[in-house]
């Protein structure tokens, strides 16, 4: 394993012993009637069991509904997949999210997981990779012959503040740096495919990225095609014995 942090000993709290918000599940978004809404309907569909590749995260998850359905169908649809993306979402409301239903009754062979971008504005580098070592260590709580496909979080420029948005990636390319020692060769497998995105002199393009932080319908197909060999690879590969 790389340098960072294990899924069995994702933290609760930071090195200051500080309790850590992004690593504590969180169900403040309930009176949200959207929000409950769309997790009511999840755990309904992981009670069924009906699916063997789950999609778990924020709004660029969520977003494979629309903006990226055409890359969705052509390449996820046929593996008989689910998409639980819940756009907003933080690392401790999918924590939450797993650990009351998400999961209970269902053992997919693979989770996809993206999830951390929207704690980048708010929260420290160590308490984002914690939470996202939460939600992991969650799945695999849950159903332990699952497999994780952890990607990284993308690059965003969708502040007009050039010394902010540089905080704020460099933050996520913090983030990606931990959580990428949660690759364990077996289990979960890490992978960032964020330069895919991005021009030659380092910056977004509107093209991919009309918003500088959501991929458009061309963004999706260029996820899609850098992620299905790993999936598939992952699906068909049957998970180590320890």
């Amino acid at each position: 394993m790389s340098s960072g942090i294990r899924a069995a000993d994702a933290l609760d709290g930071n090195s200051a012993g500080e309790p850590n918000p992004a690593g504590i599940p969180n169900h403040k978004w309930l009176k949200r009637h959207d929000w409950l809404r769309h997790h009511e309907r999840f755990a309904a569909i992981a009670n069924q069991g009906n699916f063997d590749l789950l999609f778990l995260g924020d709004s660029i998850t969520d977003f494979w509904r629309s903006r990226g359905k055409a890359a969705w169908e052509r390449s996820f649809a046929p593996l008989r997949a689910e998409n639980f993306g819940i756009s907003g979402d933080c690392t401790e409301n999918v924590l939450w999210r797993v650990q009351n239903g998400e999961l209970d009754g269902a053992h997919p062979r693979l989770v996809v997981l993206m999830i951390g971008t929207n704690d980048a504005r708010t929260d420290t580098a160590e308490n984002i990779a914690s939470g996202i070592a939460a939600i992991v260590k969650a799945i695999q709580s849950k159903s332990s012959t699952t497999k994780v496909l952890l990607l990284a979080i993308l690059p965003r420029a969708d502040t007009p503040d050039e010394k902010e948005r540089e905080q704020i990636n460099q933050k996520i390319r913090k983030v990606n740096k931990t959580i990428s020692g949660l690759d364990d060769g077996n289990s979960v497998k890490y992978l960032d495919v964020g330069a895919g995105f991005l021009n030659s002199d380092g910056t977004l393009p509107k093209t991919v990225m009309p918003d500088l932080l959501h991929p458009n319908e061309k963004g999706y197909q260029i996820l899609a095609d850098a992620i299905f060999p790993t999936v598939k690879d992952m699906m068909r590969s049957p998970k180590a014995q320890k």
